[in-house]
């Protein structure tokens, strides 16, 4: 028998980077498919989730996410530059996303290309892990290839493919299981959400008999 869990993810969450060794490591434990489902930050989402007027949910997790990374023993710097073009006092969103909105159909292509999860933790681990200039092509392009896949290779799917709308329709599942935020895990429609509640799922999949032994 073999299960498959869906993985909501930003490449601009912290969290959703946080969950990534986790996350290849419930492929080694379980009979279960991980599927990427990349969507697009809930500060491009949902730009009025970060309130100016009341900036404590921001404040938190600019405390509380290194915090975690230093628990799990990971490096953590805030992303050279940022995914999202954002002002950080005033959390206002710019129009113009040039990096967000290709590194998530990116991530897509890598789904459709076997290698969702794969490429999520090699990406983000650039991203979060410290990385100046991690968007350049050369240096992105290491991390992708690590993953098993070409950058280059997978750009010239992104021109005429249909990468944005199936980011639409990842957002619009999410929102269906009953959930916002990434990472969020969907398993049999039940969904899980935060990297701290992987050990919830695990738990789950204990039930459904799908622990490898």
């Amino acid at each position: 028998m073999m299960g498959s869990i869906d993985v909501y993810f930003s490449f601009r969450s912290p969290y959703s980077y946080l969950a990534t060794p986790q996350i290849l490591q419930l492929r080694e434990d379980y009979q279960v498919a991980v599927n990427l489902r990349p969507v697009l930050p809930i500060a491009v989402r949902a730009p009025e989730f970060f309130d100016p007027a009341n900036a404590k949910r921001a404040r938190y997790i600019q405390l509380d996410w290194p915090r975690r990374a230093d628990f799990l023993g990971l490096p953590n710097q805030w992303p050279n530059p940022d995914p999202v073009v954002q002002d950080m006092q005033t959390f206002e969103i710019a129009k113009q996303q040039p990096i967000i909105y290709e590194l998530t159909k990116l991530g897509v292509e890598a789904q459709r290309q076997g290698r969702g999860v794969d490429f999520a933790k090699q990406v983000s681990h650039l991203i979060f892990g410290g990385t100046r200039d991690w968007n350049r092509d050369d240096i992105l392009g290491t991390a992708v290839t690590a993953a098993g896949l070409d950058l280059t290779e997978m750009k010239s799917h992104l021109p005429e493919g249909d990468h944005l709308e199936e980011i639409e329709r990842n957002q619009a599942n999410l929102d269906q299981v009953g959930h916002w935020g990434v990472p969020t895990f969907v398993f049999e429609a039940e969904p899980f959400f935060g990297q701290d509640r992987i050990a919830t799922l695990c738990w789950r999949l204990d039930q459904h008999g799908l622990k490898r032994v």
